[in-house]
C-alpha cells in the first residue's frame, strides 16, 4: 500500500476517500490506484527527483496523482487550467518536467503546449473522452500496473508556479518538505502542520476550489491524509455549496472571500433552507476578507471559520486567526504559528512599532525556506535574510502581535503623497447591495501623481448607470474612513 494511505486503507477500507462527479473511490480503491499510478509512471521512465505536472480540474484522478507523488520522490507541479498552451509550455520546460496528466476538458491546450515541451516523454490523459493524440490512456496505464505496494517509497514535494503578474510566473521550491525524506517524517510534518492549523480528524472535506492554488491543495490535502472523505467539484457555485454541505455532512471545507460574498447574496430563502450544523472548520486564505463580510459570515455559520495568512512561498506558515479571535479584533488575520515570527520593516529598513505599516516579513524559526526556482535574483530579491522572506504585503501589528494588512506593496496608490490602500476600499464597495465584486487601482494623474478609479462587478439583475455609478461612489466615500477607523488602532 502507498506508505499515506495504509492505515486509512486498513482501518476503514470500504468507506469512500474521494467523491467526485464521476465516481465514488473507496479508501482500498485510491490506495490500489495510487499504487498503480506508482507503479505505471516508474515504468515509463520516470525517476527519483524528476517533475510531475498536473493539468486537471478538481477530480479523483488529480488527487491520485498527488498521492504518488508523494510518496514517489516526485516533484508535483500543478498547471492552472485557465493558462495559455505558450503558458504551460513555459512551465513545462522550466520546471523540467518529465511527466503531464491531463484532464481531456483541456485536451486541446495541453496536446498544444507538449509541441514546445519536448521534455514531457510521458504524457497521459484521463477524462470522459478519448486520449489526444501523443497522449497513453491513463487508466490503460493503470491497468497494465501492479496494484502490489511500491518499493523504495520516499516523500516527494510541491512546486507551485506564482501569477507571474511581474514577468514569467516563478517555481516556488520549498526547503520544509525535501525530495526523498521518509515518508514517515512527511507525515509527521503534515500533522503538525494541521495541528496548528486546527484541521479536525476524519470527518468529510469539500473541495470546491481548484487545488492548483496552494490554499485548497493545503486544506484538501491535509484532511484527506488525517482521514477525512474529499466530496470533490470542479467549479464554485454558491448553492450548490450549501447543498453539498448539509448532504454530506460536511465537516471541513475551504473558501476564498469572493465565495462569501456570493455566499451572502443568495436569496433570503436559499440561505434560510440551508442547516450547516456538521461544519467544524472552514479555511479561507487569499485576498483580504472584507471586515463585514466576514461579520456576516460568522453570524450565520457561527465561530467556525477560520483564518490563515500564508503564501506560497512561506509553505503553509504564516499568521492564523480562529473566528472567535476574529471577533475579539476585527480585521485582523492573526497571531504567528508558533514556528514563525513576523516582523514589520519600514522603507528605511527599520523595525516598525506597534500599529505602524511596513513590509510584512515572515521568519520561519525551524530552518525552513524557499527559492524561486532557476531566479536566484528574484529570490534575494523576496528576503531581508536567510529565512526572513516577504510577498510584499504592507501591514502593522498591534500591542498584542496581530497582523493587520493593509495591501500589497505593488498594489500600494500615491497619490498627492499619501498612501492609498486599495484593499480598504474594495472591502467597502463589496458591501454594497449592488457590488458582487471590486478592483481598486491607481492610474496616472498630471497633478497627484496618481489618482484612484474602481472597477466593479454588478450583482445579477443590476443594471449599470449613471445613477448608480454615483450612489456607490458616494457609498464608498461616506464609508471608507469608517472602514478605516475600525480596522486600524488609535495613534
Amino acid at each position: 500500500m502507498a506508505e499515506h494511505l495504509r492505515e486509512l486503507a486498513q482501518a476503514d477500507p470500504d468507506g469512500p476517500a474521494v467523491i467526485d462527479e464521476f465516481a465514488e473511490i473507496s479508501r482500498t480503491e485510491l490506495n490500489t490506484r495510487v499504487n498503480r499510478l506508482v507503479h505505471g509512471l516508474r515504468a515509463a521512465g520516470v525517476g527519483p527527483g524528476d517533475a510531475v505536472a498536473v493539468l486537471a480540474g478538481n477530480r479523483h484522478e488529480n488527487i491520485e496523482a498527488v498521492m504518488a507523488c508523494g510518496v514517489s520522490s516526485w516533484v508535483l507541479v500543478p498547471l492552472n487550467w485557465h493558462l495559455t498552451a505558450e503558458e504551460i509550455a513555459y512551465i513545462l520546460n522550466d520546471s523540467g518536467a518529465t511527466a503531464l496528466l491531463a484532464d481531456t476538458e483541456f485536451a486541446a491546450v495541453a496536446t498544444e503546449a507538449v509541441k514546445e515541451a519536448p521534455g514531457v516523454t510521458v504524457r497521459l490523459a484521463f477524462g470522459g473522452e478519448p486520449a489526444p493524440p501523443g497522449f497513453d490512456a491513463y487508466e490503460d496505464v493503470l491497468a497494465a500496473a501492479s496494484p502490489d505496494e511500491p518499493a523504495d517509497q520516499a516523500s516527494g514535494t510541491y512546486m507551485f508556479y506564482t501569477s507571474g503578474t511581474t514577468g514569467r510566473p516563478k517555481g516556488v521550491r520549498s526547503t520544509s518538505f525535501a525530495v526523498g525524506m521518509p515518508v514517515s517524517v512527511h507525515a509527521t510534518l503534515l500533522g503538525g502542520l494541521a495541528g496548528m492549523l486546527q484541521v479536525p480528524d476524519g470527518g468529510v472535506c469539500l473541495v470546491n476550489a481548484p487545488i492548483y492554488h496552494g490554499g485548497p491543495f493545503l486544506f484538501s490535502m491535509l484532511p484527506a491524509y488525517r482521514g477525512a472523505t474529499l466530496v470533490v467539484r470542479r467549479r464554485f457555485d454558491a448553492a450548490e455549496m450549501l447543498r453539498l454541505i448539509d448532504q454530506y455532512q460536511v465537516t471541513t471545507a475551504y473558501s476564498v472571500p469572493t465565495h462569501f460574498v456570493r455566499l451572502l447574496r443568495l436569496p433570503e430563502e436559499t440561505k434560510a433552507a440551508f442547516d450547516g450544523r456538521s461544519l467544524k472548520a472552514v479555511f479561507h486564505t487569499g485576498a483580504p476578507c472584507a471586515p463585514e463580510v466576514k461579520r456576516q459570515m460568522l453570524e450565520w455559520w457561527g465561530p467556525v471559520i477560520h483564518e490563515l495568512y500564508s503564501a506560497t512561498e512561506t509553505g503553509g506558515l504564516g499568521c492564523f486567526v480562529t473566528g472567535e479571535e476574529w471577533l475579539t479584533r476585527p480585521g485582523t488575520v492573526g497571531r504567528p504559528l508558533p514556528v514563525v515570527s513576523i516582523e514589520i520593516v519600514g522603507d528605511d529598513g527599520a523595525a516598525m512599532p506597534a500599529g505602524e505599516a511596513g513590509t510584512v516579513y515572515v521568519r520561519n524559526l525551524i530552518g525552513g525556506d524557499f527559492s524561486y526556482h532557476g531566479a536566484p535574483e528574484k529570490t534575494a530579491e523576496a528576503h531581508r535574510a536567510p529565512g526572513l522572506m516577504t510577498v510584499g504585503d504592507i501591514g502593522y501589528l498591534d500591542d498584542d502581535g496581530y497582523l493587520f494588512l493593509c495591501d500589497r506593496k505593488i498594489d500600494m496608490i500615491i497619490s498627492g503623497g499619501v498612501n492609498i490602500y486599495p484593499a480598504e476600499i474594495e472591502a467597502v464597495l463589496v458591501n454594497h447591495p449592488a457590488v458582487l465584486d471590486a478592483a481598486v487601482f491607481g492610474i496616472p494623474h498630471d497633478e497627484y501623481g496618481e489618482e484612484v478609479k474602481a472597477v466593479v462587478e454588478l450583482a445579477p439583475g443590476q443594471a449599470p448607470s449613471a445613477d448608480l455609478a454615483a450612489e456607490i461612489i458616494g457609498y464608498a466615500r461616506g464609508r471608507r474612513l469608517v472602514q478605516m477607523a475600525r480596522s486600524r488602532p488609535s495613534q
